[in-house]
């Protein structure tokens, strides 16, 4: 039983780890777009990491969440889909809000805002594909969508 009060108090966070195909473009999704902070990141600079001056890998956060992004190399480039079959659920205070925001800045989200799994759940593809979802806990019925013009209304 000792080993597993180790092992869990040792294990401090997940983080998902994305490979991309255009850091410049995940950049502009993550950062501009959603609000992550990029907290570190490395350009190569020895000659067999093939530097180019630019960010290769990257540790972004928002809020208490973290992801790391890291740029393929053309010759690395996978033939398959990125992300097939993942989900990344963000788990949020109000996920709606950051809809409200992340919608300000140009984003768009696969299908509007539902409720499942009683979260409120925003949907959305980065550049590469990969599936992320930011949820909030709500009371609101299974299967209800976000009435944007009821919400704008009620803003007014």
């Amino acid at each position: 039983m000792a080993v597993a009060t180790v092992t869990s108090v040792n294990v401090k966070q997940a983080v998902p780890f994305f490979g991309v195909t255009n850091m410049e473009s995940s950049l502009r999704f993550y950062v501009d777009g959603l609000g992550f902070k990029m907290r570190n990141y490395w350009i190569p600079d020895r000659g067999e990491d093939h530097p180019d001056g630019r960010i290769r890998w990257c540790w972004l956060e928002l809020g208490e969440a973290a992801i790391m992004l890291q740029e393929f190399l053309p010759e690395h480039r996978p033939k398959e889909t990125l992300g097939t079959g993942v989900n990344v659920c963000f788990q949020c205070e109000d996920a709606l809000a950051l809809y409200r925001e992340f919608k300000s800045r140009g984003i768009q989200t696969r299908n509007r805002p539902f409720v499942g799994n009683r979260l409120w759940v925003v949907p959305l593809t980065d550049p590469d594909g990969y599936r992320i979802e930011f949820s909030s806990p709500t009371d609101a019925p299974e299967e209800s969508e976000l009435e944007e013009w009821r919400w704008l209304r009620a803003t007014k």
